[in-house]
């Protein structure tokens, strides 16, 4: 009995032993399973969040793409209509000058009447007797007899006077030339000052395409005028404006069009009009454009020129400035 107990409680305690043993395992092949699960559904998670990414960015890109269909096509309407206000005004300087010559014609249609005043009063002869030759046959080659017969008139006659007042009244033909002059068409042509304000008054308002139009219109009608060179920098303007406005959609490509054309309006400014009032403006303008197209050394030589050239001009500070913080990098 005393040998049987210690291998009863040996064998018991192996028996704890092995039961413990495979609830550990148990309890790692769990740990295991739940951790496989984890794993799973983490990259079902990540495979679900990558779609959801790329459907993002397509809807992005969808939408981005369509807003430069739209912004192209409103692009293209304005071009259209600017197109269109050029031609309207093209017609309008026609139908204008048509209506000058009906007015020329009509005019010469009302003047035709008075030559025929002389005519009129001829007849007066017949109520004045032989003295009313003295006034209306006075521009008549033959003045001196008509001066020497109107002495002749007898006592009885003194009547003459009423009846040659008459033949006095229908005499004074000058304001039947007058009169005409004064008839002038109801509506004339457009001023230069006109166009140039609703050019300006486009691009207040950002329609710089528009405002391009109308500049140009104004330069092509009056390449003379003392305005002229100040259409031509407000060209420059718009299209560096456009510039900005590209650059600020990542429209990049139109945005170094529009500052090459900004560029060689300013250009033009200088070029036609090297005295004009905007011609320091145009080239600080213009080196500004060349700055933001990477063409540095273009641009020193630009501001150098100013600097130069218009001292006292208002931009040549800014000048100085700008070409001190180029010459620093």
């Amino acid at each position: 009995m005393v040998l049987l107990a210690p291998v009863l409680v040996f064998g018991g305690c192996t028996s704890v032993a092995e039961v413990a043993g495979t609830a550990t395992q148990q309890d790692l092949l769990q740990i295991r399973s739940d951790m496989t699960m984890l794993q799973l559904q983490a990259q079902r998670a990540k495979t679900d969040a990558d779609a959801l990414t790329s459907q993002v960015d397509r809807r992005l890109r969808d939408q981005a793409a369509e807003n430069e269909r739209q912004i192209s096509a409103l692009s293209r309407r304005l071009e259209g209509l600017a197109t269109t206000i050029t031609g309207l005004s093209s017609r309008v300087d026609e139908m204008n000058g048509r209506l000058e010559t009906l007015t020329r014609q009509v005019r010469g249609a009302t003047s035709r009447p008075t030559p025929s005043a002389p005519t009129g009063a001829s007849v007066a002869p017949q109520t004045s007797g032989p003295t009313s030759p003295g006034g209306p046959v006075a521009p008549l080659p033959s003045p001196a007899p008509a001066a020497s017969a109107a002495p002749s008139v007898p006592g009885p006659m003194s009547s003459a006077p009423s009846a040659t007042a008459p033949s006095v009244a229908v005499t004074p033909t000058p304001p039947s030339t007058t009169a005409p002059a004064t008839s002038r068409p109801a509506t004339g042509p457009l001023q230069p000052k006109d166009i140039y304000q609703a050019a300006y008054i486009d691009f207040s308002k950002g329609s710089y395409t528009l405002a391009v139009a109308g500049f140009r219109e104004f330069l092509r009608r009056f390449p003379d005028h003392e305005l002229a060179d100040d259409a031509q920098y407000w060209i420059g303007e718009s299209y560096f404006s456009l510039a900005r406005g590209y650059g600020n959609n990542g429209q990049a490509d139109k945005a170094t069009q529009s500052l090459e054309q900004a560029v060689q309006e300013f250009k033009k400014v200088i070029a036609n009009y090297p005295r004009g009032d905007k011609t320091p403006t145009a080239l600080y303008k213009e080196a500004l454009a060349l700055i933001e197209l990477k063409q540095t050394a273009v641009a020193l030589s630009r501001l150098q020129y100013l600097i130069e050239n218009f001292p006292q001009a208002a931009e040549t500070p800014l000048a100085r400035e700008r070409l001190a913080s180029l010459k620093d990098r």
